[in-house]
């Protein structure tokens, strides 16, 4: 849906399905909101140091300059039960923090001892011109997720996961940036799940700045499942199980997945469109190389597009209009399903 970046933001939030690229699906959701949220920082594995913080100690003053949001993020979070805090550092003094209650704790330390990779991860692929630290916050109900996020509407219980900041002018640097798990997101996805959708979301947390809403979802969704995956020992059958089996049936994408497409019901295959989302940036990653992958994110991503907007986009970017893309990102999807 359209939100008004003036006085709202895009909550790119995740859907947990019967299948996930393998084994959990998830698809893209947008949500219209009044943000708070968080900040993020850059932490190699090599320079990680955790440590949990005492409720009773979580007044004291911070050993590295903390978020300024936390103090906030806490008292919301206070009103749901008793909070825990998980801190990880590096000497550079850079801090992401993960928050949840006591009986989340499995969860708060999985996404505690990924957040420094996932960071990696994301600089990697986008670079370092973005916060490169996390807050990071586990919901303990439906109601908590809606006040962490500041929703509005009624908000699926099957989001797994969303990612906000405050309202900014499109170019400008966010601030308030975090990432929200639901509930029982650790319970559906599992650890592997919850490392992968930590990755997608920070990769939105990253090209936010540059990210326009209305911008094409198979650019913004597929990108986003794209940097979650990069560099995964996995095939394209196990990333996108229903894509390969149209493909092997004769069944192939006729056109880029409309955001419509992306869009939960009994009418759409919303996993189908995610899977067809990731897999045209991976065929752009594949053909033409993650600078270029980047790059045309960078192009599409300013804004609605039309037909002839979409032809500049690619062809500046890849030589290629849309017609072509098409072609070339079937005959691709052939070849890695086997068809």
């Amino acid at each position: 849906m359209s939100v008004d970046l003036s006085a709202l933001t895009r909550l790119g939030g995740r859907l947990a399905a019967k299948r996930r690229f393998g084994s959990v699906a998830t698809v893209a959701m947008a949500i219209a909101l009044i943000a708070v949220g968080g900040a993020l920082a850059l932490l190699p594995k090599s320079a990680l140091h955790l440590r949990p913080v005492p409720a009773a100690a979580e007044a004291a003053a911070p050993a590295v300059p903390a978020d300024p949001q936390l103090p906030e993020l806490r008292r919301i979070m206070g009103s749901y039960g008793p909070v825990v805090t998980q801190e990880v550092s590096q000497d550079d003094g850079r801090l992401s923090v993960v928050l949840g209650h006591p009986y989340q704790r499995a969860d708060v330390d999985t996404l505690a001892g990924d957040i420094g990779s996932a960071v990696t991860a994301v600089t990697q692929l986008w670079g370092t011109d973005w916060a490169r630290a996390a807050v990071v916050a586990v919901a303990s109900s439906p109601a908590e997720f809606a006040a962490l996020t500041h929703a509005t509407g009624n908000v699926s219980d099957q989001v797994s996961a969303a990612s906000v900041s405050d309202p900014f002018v499109p170019g400008a640097r966010p601030t308030g940036q975090r990432v929200v798990f639901s509930a029982d997101a650790g319970r559906r996805l599992g650890a592997d799940g919850l490392r992968d959708t930590l990755r997608h979301e920070l990769t939105h947390v990253a090209a936010r700045a540059v990210t326009v809403d209305g911008s094409p979802l198979w650019t913004l969704e597929g990108f986003a499942e794209y940097s979650a995956h990069r560099g995964e020992n996995r095939t394209f059958a196990q990333l996108a199980p229903v894509l390969t089996a149209d493909a092997r049936a004769g069944e192939l994408p006729a056109e880029l997945p409309p955001d419509s497409a992306f869009a939960p019901g009994p009418a759409n295959d919303a996993t189908l469109a995610y899977e067809a989302g990731w897999s045209a940036n991976a065929f752009v990653a594949d053909q033409y190389g993650q600078h270029t992958v980047v790059e045309l994110y960078r192009r599409m991503a300013t804004g609605p597009k039309d037909g002839p907007a979409v032809d500049a986009a690619l062809h500046d970017t890849l030589g290629l209009n849309q017609a072509d893309f098409v072609t070339r990102w079937r005959e691709w999807i052939k070849s890695r399903a086997g068809a």
